[in-house]
């Protein structure tokens, strides 16, 4: 039995995050779902099912979220797929969702099967695995774990700087370890570190500043918050006009 339009989806999909339409992205996610449980389509269900998880996290979703991310660890074991890598790529996206709504603990395991498989089986420079660390590194800080969560976040920067484009991903770890750096010295203590980071992820950020694509817009969106929270007030408008701009097309 054939199975639903993979790219077709995909692409109708990136029309609406281009365009900051997460309500119509989820509807169109939604009933690509139901055609893919239709029609039998484990492939399908198991892609849909990471990309529902993601925008139910963007969107503040908890338990919708951590429901899609069951499901999709569940049709894993179904497919019998658990050593490849996109069931690693799910791991991951599934202890993401954990990580974000306070499950810390619970993701840390996922984020570890993740690594087993990426590191065995992708590229020292694949961009995955810069992600994997990033993410990685963000529960290890939740639990306190702050040395390991230093050294992944290095690690993490390390695989980006290999890649064409990746300043805006660059830039979002910079951030973290400065908040890293406050939950373990205090923010007073920590100034130094976060006020270099800072300026890090503004180069960064700066450098790529001509892109007109959602990832970047997303990614101005992220650091604003932040460098409004360590008072860099210009700098947070700045990035809400680009991201603005983009989403306006204008």
């Amino acid at each position: 039995m054939s199975g639903i339009p993979t790219n077709r989806v995909l692409e109708k999909l990136d029309e609406y995050l281009g365009k900051n339409d997460y309500a119509g992205a989820k509807r169109h996610l939604l009933y690509w779902l139901a055609e893919a449980e239709a029609v039998g389509d484990g492939k399908g269900i198991l892609l849909l099912s990471n990309e529902l998880m993601g925008l139910c996290r963007k969107l503040g979703e908890g338990e919708q979220a951590v429901g899609y991310a069951e499901s999709a660890l569940r049709q894993i074991e179904k497919m019998g797929i658990e050593n490849n890598v996109g069931a690693a790529t799910t791991y991951l996206n599934s202890a993401t969702v954990y990580k974000a709504f306070g499950r810390a603990s619970d993701a840390v395991p996922l984020f570890e099967r993740a690594r087993a498989v990426y590191e065995n089986n992708l590229a020292p420079d694949d961009e995955r695995l810069g992600g994997l660390y990033n993410n990685t590194a963000l529960a290890f800080a939740d639990l306190g774990r702050f040395e390991e969560a230093h050294g992944l976040y290095e690690k993490a920067i390390a695989v980006m700087r290999l890649n064409e484009n990746a300043e805006p991903e660059q830039a979002i770890t910079y951030l973290n370890m400065a908040s890293a750096a406050e939950a373990r010295y205090g923010l007073e203590g920590a100034q130094e570190i976060i006020s270099g980071c800072a300026e890090k992820a503004m180069e960064l950020l700066d450098s790529c500043r001509h892109r007109t694509d959602g990832d970047y817009a997303f990614a101005c969106e992220k650091c604003a918050t932040v460098f409004e929270y360590y008072g860099y007030f210009l700098y947070k408008k700045e990035l809400n006009e680009r991201s603005r701009r983009i989403y306006e097309g204008s």
